[in-house]
């Protein structure tokens, strides 16, 4: 049976066999295309007889060897017979074959209503393999492999518990796929680094419909938004109807994770997932999106009275640490992983509970992040050492910039000083249970917090999840300002494909759900101290875009307006690098 998060996908050639050995792969066979048409009451038999066979790839073969006006209903056809067997990633591959628009956003539709809201996407990692493997691939030529989410740090299981992913399990994932690190196959123009490369959003989104409405993939260059690492200015040019992102670029390469990294220092790619994402987060008119994971009562509870038993027998010896340690685990049980503002099955929703998740493995010295952040039992002053305690600390991720500048006609906009701010709270713990909070942060709690943000970079630069989240951030401004600014409306642009409703589906990934609890001691001069945390992930980003204290005009701004301006483009070309 193939674990859910692992990687399904078939080869039709001999290597498949022993792929196959791995759990991962499952061999998939494929009828050869007749180059002679049968007659259409003929071939809708044989598609029949292969649904109901279960052999959707020759049934694909043969729908797509019809005419037009047949094919349309044949395909039709095979995505419900997908659908209804639950292989909800094969029959959005088969829905973007449909030869019309309106039967393509009618399935997609009853596809989302039967999943319940979740639909499958592509991540870039199966661009790459797509691209890397020989063989075809079922979502673009009706046979062949197909493939299913990777996971990075974590993985869930069928169940929605999520886990860290320890270094021999992506040892065993990397060994399996047989991934390696390449450069993305770009034109030199998109492969050089550029200073200030611009992105239309408008015309990329009408490239992108091309796409959808022909039944093809996106293009790396689309899903890595043409190399951009990080956004430095949102421009609107009411003239041409354009909406523009700009920044530093690169081409860039795929490291063992399959994760795009930019050439020039290894920063993760803005990604066109995440950017439409979070655009349809503020187009709904949510305010803000994030995530945390809670404590359960009972766990909390059952937890404290653990600590006061055995405070009352005096502490405990060094010896006795690991046994005690896998008590207080068990004591507190599963926390509970919410979600809000955006799709838990996002890529978005994976990265920031990821980061919340490492962030308290840090705090709590389960995970090193590097001598410029101590964990919290590193910081503990001896005045704090020698009681027994437990203390309930909440340490969170938000959006940090220094301002926002715009030019005086608010058609540029550029972001200054952006990183991410580690905030932290000590919370008093009920009988019953419960987290109160006080609204305080005691002097060690507070330093913690205070060294993971002032050394933030350095740690994004070393645990890519923490770029990504300040990536995610980025991106999140970036659509608050739009809002917040009406940029839609000052560009005439309707957002189309990229619309909250709109045809392009992003990647979906598997629902975390719970969580085994973050919890830790250490022993002082024989006294056993307690930590156990809280926190999350709260973007803020509409509530900074609409701070006025944040925002300042700056006339030279219109000068980059007048840079942005897009040069004559050839025909379905959506960026270019300003001149230097």
């Amino acid at each position: 049976m193939v674990q859910p998060g692992r990687f399904n996908f078939g080869l039709r050639r001999v290597v498949g066999r022993l792929l196959a050995q791995l759990g991962c792969f499952a061999l998939l066979t494929s009828l050869a295309v007749s180059a002679e048409l049968t007659a259409p009451t003929a071939r809708a038999q044989q598609v029949a007889e292969h649904i109901t066979a279960g052999e959707f790839g020759p049934a694909m073969t043969k729908a797509l060897a019809a005419a037009p006006t047949e094919r349309g209903e044949l395909l039709k056809q095979v995505a419900e017979a997908q659908q209804a067997s639950g292989d909800n990633e094969a029959a959005a591959g088969t829905i973007r074959r449909l030869p019309r628009g309106e039967q393509r956003a009618q399935m997609r539709a009853e596809q989302s209503s039967l999943a319940g809201g979740s639909q499958q996407g592509f991540m870039q990692l199966m661009r790459l393999i797509q691209q890397s493997t020989p063989g075809k691939w079922e979502d673009q030529e009706g046979e062949g492999g197909r493939m299913s989410p990777f996971p990075t740090g974590v993985r869930v299981a069928p169940n929605g518990l999520l886990h860290r992913l320890t270094t021999q399990e992506h040892a065993n994932q990397l060994t399996e796929m047989g991934i390696r690190a390449r450069q993305a196959d770009l034109n030199e123009d998109l492969a050089k680094q550029s200073q200030l490369r611009m992105v239309s959003l408008t015309r990329l989104e009408r490239a992108v419909a091309r796409r959808i409405e022909e039944g093809m993939p996106v293009p790396e260059s689309m899903a890595q938004l043409a190399g951009l690492y990080q956004v430095k200015y949102v421009l609107v040019n009411p003239d041409s109807n354009e909406i523009v992102l700009a920044g530093p670029a690169n081409g860039w390469q795929y490291n063992n994770q399959g994760q795009a990294i930019s050439n020039n220092d290894g920063h993760p790619t803005l990604h066109l997932d995440d950017f439409v994402t979070v655009l349809r987060t503020f187009a709904r008119g949510d305010a803000d999106f994030g995530c945390s994971i809670n404590t359960r009562d009972e766990g909390v509870k059952a937890l404290k009275e653990f600590v006061e038993k055995s405070a009352a027998k005096g502490g405990i010896s060094e010896a006795a640490t690991a046994g005690w340690v896998n008590k207080l685990q068990h004591k507190l049980g599963r926390q509970d992983v919410v979600v809000w503002g955006v799709p838990s099955d996002s890529r978005v929703a994976r990265v920031i509970v990821e980061a919340d998740y490492r962030l308290k493995l840090i705090g709590i010295d389960r995970l090193k992040a590097g001598k410029e952040i101590p964990s919290y039992f590193d910081l503990l002053p001896p005045s704090q050492q020698n009681g027994q305690q437990m203390d309930a600390l909440r340490w969170w991720l938000t959006m940090k910039f220094d301002t926002v500048l715009h030019s005086a006609d608010k058609t540029v906009f550029e972001i200054q000083g952006s990183s991410v701010l580690c905030q932290s709270e000590n919370q008093v713990l009920t009988a019953e249970g419960k987290h109160v909070p006080t609204g305080q942060s005691e002097a060690t709690n507070r330093q913690f917090a205070e060294n993971f943000t002032k050394h933030y970079g350095k740690l994004a630069a070393k645990d890519l999840v923490f770029a990504d989240t300040q990536n995610v951030f980025d991106l999140a401004l970036c659509s608050a300002l739009i809002k917040n600014e009406d940029l839609v409306g000052k560009a005439n642009w309707n957002m189309g494909v990229f619309a909250p409703n709109g045809a392009y589906t992003t990647a979906s990934y598997p629902v975390p759900k719970e969580i085994e609890s973050v919890v830790n001691h250490r022993v002082y001069k024989g006294h056993n101290v307690v930590v156990q945390v809280a926190g999350g992930v709260s973007s803020g980003v509409m509530t900074a875009a609409k701070d006025p204290n944040m925002n300042k005009t700056a006339p030279e701004l219109q000068n980059v307006g007048n840079v942005a301006k897009a040069p004559q483009l050839p025909a379905g070309r959506w960026w270019w690098d300003a001149a230097n």
